[in-house]
């Protein structure tokens, strides 16, 4: 293949080519001969499970110094899934997707994808949330 041609190989860490970008041009030149090829190819596979930021729950309630005792309740402003124990839940609505020990618990609501976020403060717990996009 000509060198002279605008490809941009992407790779990955080891060098590795993973992808190639082509411009918008060329594309529209080769897409109908590439469609009934990529038509063939068979459903990419499902996504991984996101695993939840246990471990870093448990070290942010090894440092917990607040002047209140942590709770488990997690609600969502949004659609009003709530449970008092996100652990516990046997239907476990909410997935912790962040913790630190500095205060933040992240959590992704299961039933309409909000992003529940506390921030624990010394004396108390701010929450926020960004509701999905429509």
């Amino acid at each position: 293949m000509s060198d002279s041609l605008p490809l941009l190989y992407l790779t990955d860490a080891e060098d590795r080519v993973q992808a190639v970008q082509i411009p918008w041009e060329l594309w529209r030149k080769i897409e109908p001969l590439a469609r009934p090829v990529l038509e063939t190819l068979s459903d990419p596979p499902a996504a991984e499970p996101v695993k939840e930021a246990i471990p870093a729950f448990e070290e942010f309630l090894q440092f917990w110094d607040f002047r209140y005792p942590y709770n488990p309740a997690v609600s969502c402003p949004h659609c009003g899934a709530s449970t008092q124990n996100w652990r516990e839940d046997p239907e476990h609505p909410f997935w912790l997707t962040n913790a630190n020990v500095g205060g933040l618990l992240v959590f992704h609501c299961r039933a309409c994808g909000t992003t529940i976020r506390q921030k624990h403060f010394r004396d108390h717990v701010a929450l926020e949330h960004t509701s999905p996009k429509a």
